[in-house]
């Protein structure tokens, strides 16, 4: 390739990974230069003795994003990872006892929530049919393209149907409470919010398209956890004559006065190239490699999403009823996201536990369990890991499932050691938030603040999580052409 591809792209994380994907088979020469030792970004693992933790993604969803990137190689999602579609989806738990167990497929589904609340199956399928329509109209307007503002979005719209039916108007949480009289079945549609690191109280209805997306599309698992994928990844854009350098860090994007001519790294080398693409989040870019001012407060502008408080654990035995996506709701959810707004720990949180040997036996010792336990917290919180720790154990406990005797070995991660594994401000594990009725126009446009450069990744459109970032990085390989 020499010393001057034809495009440089800072961050080897997925985003950064699918677009180099899809400019090498545009014909474009692309290198890709990643500070870590390894490629990947936020989907990471952590291996313990014979257990193995997803600690970032840990469910993927529109699996045919992959597909489609893989099949520009010369190969396919299926050749290259064994994925298991997984029934049940999820199980949910809450403080009174009672739970509810979602299967795969819309009439299990309907059945379940029946169930669970006479009447709720119909409800649940009156839900899921506005998510099917905000879903259809979203993925050829607001996913079809790059969005500056409002009026690229409705140059695609067809007729003010279309902006009626993506529900933006209304939150999360009144369009839930419109159509299920159970506050349980509120709350389990509010945590789809959480999805993006927002608040159901604040994030637009809009979200209600994503638990139709894993009824119509399923959600899977990589036999082998998340890293699977990213590794199918690698190995197409090795494919494709992608250079990736693992260890090289970039301190700087050259510029001209108005266009970029590439990119200084920490070492003093230099890679010249007249197309940057930068998967990392907005703020670095614009606080760090660029200096620019106008460019920073714009960014700054657009809500953090939510962090998280990790504990990793390997738990000895088998834990009766245990599914492979499990949440514990909080007794109070308004509270909890109140607190999480006002930059504080809700004292009664939700639990997410993922245990990915539910599926994958490989991935914790026999006769053991990998516990991943998520909880969300505030950007950039400072918190003790012991403390918050035995905090969440003994939350779970009296939820009814005590872990605390059971735990041969434990780790935490914390929010602030998020932000400096994944150069998120704060820890943001997803980017921006879709807090606010203007969120999704206030994140940064994939086009950057000088000629040559695009922005890829969680924190600019169309925002954080697996099927955004690849669509994203769709979006600006297709600007760049």
């Amino acid at each position: 390739m020499g010393d001057h591809p034809d495009a440089v792209v800072i961050g080897a994380g997925v985003g950064g990974l699918a677009v180099a994907i899809r400019l090498a088979a545009a014909g474009h020469a692309v290198e890709v230069l990643e500070r870590n030792a390894v490629t990947g970004g936020k989907v990471a693992s952590v291996h313990h003795g014979g257990a193995t933790f997803d600690v970032g993604p840990s469910l993927l969803t529109l699996p045919h994003l992959v597909d489609e990137l893989l099949a520009l190689a010369g190969t396919s999602l299926a050749a290259e990872v064994e994925l298991v579609r997984l029934d049940p989806q999820f199980r949910y738990h809450w403080p009174d006892g009672s739970a509810l167990t979602v299967p795969d497929g819309p009439d299990a589904a309907a059945a379940a929530f029946e169930s669970f609340r006479p009447g709720a199956g119909a409800a649940w399928r009156r839900f899921d049919e506005r998510g099917r329509r905000i879903w259809d109209v979203s993925e050829r307007t607001f996913l079809a393209g790059p969005m500056d503002g409002p009026r690229q979005l409705l140059a695609r719209m067809r007729s003010a149907r279309d902006l009626a039916a993506v529900d933006a108007v209304r939150t999360l949480h009144g369009r839930a409470s419109s159509v299920f009289e159970d506050r349980r079945l509120v709350q389990w549609a509010g945590r789809y919010a959480t999805y993006s690191g927002s608040s159901p109280y604040r994030a637009p209805a809009t979200l209600a398209c994503i638990p139709h997306i894993e009824q119509r599309y399923g959600c899977w698992y990589p036999m082998g956890g998340l890293d699977a994928v990213r590794a199918a990844l690698e190995r197409a854009a090795a494919a494709l004559g992608v250079q990736v350098r693992p260890g090289r860090e970039v301190v700087r994007i050259a510029t001209t006065e108005h266009a970029v001519r590439g990119v200084e790294l920490a070492d003093g080398d230099a890679v010249r190239a007249p197309l940057v693409v930068a998967d990392v989040d907005a703020e670095h870019l614009y606080g760090d490699l660029l200096d620019d001012d106008r460019a920073l407060r714009r960014a700054r502008r657009a809500p953090r999403s939510t962090s998280g408080l990790i504990v990793l654990a390997v738990v000895d035995g088998a834990t009766p009823g245990l599914g492979h996506h499990n949440i514990w709701f909080s007794g109070d959810d308004r509270s909890e996201f109140a607190a999480l707004t006002a930059g504080r720990m809700a004292a009664d949180p939700t639990i997410y536990a993922c245990v990915s040997a539910v599926t994958d036996p490989s991935q914790a010792m026999p006769g053991a369990e990998n516990w991943f336990l998520l909880v969300s917290t505030p950007p950039g919180i400072r918190l003790d890991a012991a403390t918050e720790r035995r905090r969440v154990l003994d939350v779970l406990a009296r939820r009814g499932v005590d872990l605390r005797d059971r735990i041969t070995w434990s780790d935490v991660i914390t929010p602030l050691q998020l932000a400096a594994r994944t150069g998120a401000p704060g820890g943001a594990i997803y980017g921006t938030s879709s807090d606010g009725r203007r969120a999704a126009f206030l994140r940064p446009a994939n086009r950057g603040a000088r000629d040559g450069l695009f922005l890829v990744g969680g924190s600019s459109h169309p925002g954080g999580g697996l099927p955004l970032v690849l669509t994203g990085a769709r979006i600006v390989a297709g600007m760049i052409g």
